[in-house]
């Protein structure tokens, strides 16, 4: 793909963002570049997620996004990130999640919302959203018996893709029938042991409300959208690679727009459980990226939703999706969860050989660094490689999950919504939980790679 073409609102920055799969060893990465404008635009807090308010909304949004980008020499085929929204740990939407972000706010906490504190193996610390119990089933058409048996993934993703459309000042009821594909990543549904499997919920509704599948196609459904519609698991790549797939289809031509998104909910102990006895989660609940003291990382819930457009059609834009690529490490006599660095540089270096950009030239890696003992340095070594071996200057690096935890699924998205925000914003956000460089890191001892550890112009 040939090098972006620079609009009036053009930067230097250029951003990278990676994720790694636990499982399989998948990894994918999406490079996005030129910064954004703030257009007039509004977004909805789900804690007053009612009829009426989604109401007035809908019936206000034809006014949003009046005002009109110019742009030069652009190519008006390019995919922009037109809307974002979503809910995060303790933050009831993205200009929380900022807020938090851009203060250094530790947004996992020590409460027993989810589940008391009763199994020394379970970590006390969990990133917890806001408000899974609420939701509007006359709004968005779903009958009330089966409201009470969905997933709350599926609930919330309704709302928060009906909030990315606001978000990018289109009408949502403008998009029935039209070629918008809905990508939706989604690893575990904690709930539906419930209501699928307890012979006393067995109303039937459980099958159709805890199904994967109907993360994407209720939010097809709902708003009448026609084009592809499905959810997709690749563990914590999962919503990068729902951006790769709507990528891919609209280069192909098969779609006019895109809601891409993703959920993680920590509903049930003993799945964490499993995440503990398998080694990866901090025992403290601290997650610290490319720290001495790293030991794991902390489970965290995020559901957040893009929505993507031709940049032709876009009243708002956030960053430009450039590229994208995915590869898988194939078989390793280490085992099937371990990390391939190996794997990670190839993608890397066939990534920008493609898109036609200079590593030397990016200036912030946002890196999927989770506090892992094998994995970050197995990640910060292909960087390292790749990225730093011809640069003048010491390369920016950041992780999202110092700040917000590992929210799996999510994970991608959570870091993609950090970036364009620093695009909106001019700074990027400090990472949290950063006391002493690794020493299984070279690139940081030798200063090649540097830590945000406040806020940052680009």
């Amino acid at each position: 793909m040939a090098k972006p073409r620079q609009s009036a609102y053009d930067t230097e920055l250029f951003i990278q963002i990676t994720a790694e799969i636990t499982g399989s060893g998948t990894d994918i990465t999406a490079g996005t570049v030129n910064a954004t404008v703030s257009m007039t635009g509004t977004t909805i807090n789900n804690v007053e997620a009612n009829h009426d308010i989604f109401s007035i909304i809908s019936n206000c949004v034809v006014m949003i996004g009046n005002d009109v980008m110019t742009f030069l020499d652009t190519d008006g085929d390019d995919v922009v990130i037109a809307g974002m929204a979503g809910k995060f740990p303790n933050c009831h939407n993205v200009a929380e999640y900022e807020y938090k972000l851009y203060n250094k706010i530790d947004m996992i906490d020590d409460d027993e919302r989810r589940w008391p504190h009763f199994h020394a193996e379970l970590p006390k610390r969990l990133g917890k959203i806001y408000d899974i119990e609420k939701f509007d089933a006359t709004f968005f058409g779903v009958h009330f018996k089966q409201s009470h048996s969905m997933d709350p993934q599926i609930r919330m993703l309704l709302e928060v893709a009906y909030e990315a459309i606001i978000d990018a000042g289109v009408n949502p009821k403008s998009l029935r029938g039209t070629k918008t594909g809905v990508y939706i990543g989604c690893i575990l549904s904690e709930s539906e042991k419930a209501w699928i499997y307890e012979k006393d919920t067995s109303d039937g509704f459980g099958l159709t409300g805890c199904n994967r599948a109907m993360a994407a196609n209720r939010i097809s459904y709902s708003l009448g959208l026609e084009g592809p519609s499905f959810a997709l698991d690749t563990a914590c790549s999962s919503s990068l690679y729902a951006l790769d797939n709507a990528f891919s289809a609209f280069c192909n031509g098969e779609i006019d727009a895109a809601i891409i998104g993703a959920s993680n909910l920590c509903l049930h102990p003993y799945v964490t459980l499993q995440f503990a006895r398998l080694g990866v989660l901090a025992p403290d609940g601290y997650c610290r990226p490319f720290d001495k003291n790293a030991s794991g990382y902390t489970r965290s819930e995020a559901i957040s939703c893009l929505f993507l457009q031709r940049k032709r059609d876009a009243k708002r834009i956030y960053a430009n999706v450039v590229y994208s690529k995915t590869n898988c490490d194939g078989h390793k006599a280490e085992g099937i969860t371990y990390p391939s660095g190996k794997m990670q540089e190839k993608l890397l270096r066939e990534f920008y050989q493609e898109v036609d950009v200079l590593p030397a030239n990016l200036g912030f890696m946002e890196a999927h660094c989770t506090g892992t003992k094998v994995g970050d340095p197995e990640e910060c070594r292909a960087i390292d490689n790749v990225l730093c071996s011809q640069r003048s200057t010491p390369l920016l690096i950041g992780s999202v999950k110092s700040n917000a935890g590992h929210s799996e699924a999510t994970a991608g998205i959570c870091s993609l919504v950090k970036v364009c925000l620093a695009f909106e914003t001019g700074q990027i956000a400090p990472n949290i939980n950063f006391a002493e460089m690794r020493s299984e890191i070279p690139a940081l001892a030798e200063g090649r790679l540097i830590v945000v550890l406040m806020l940052m112009l680009y």
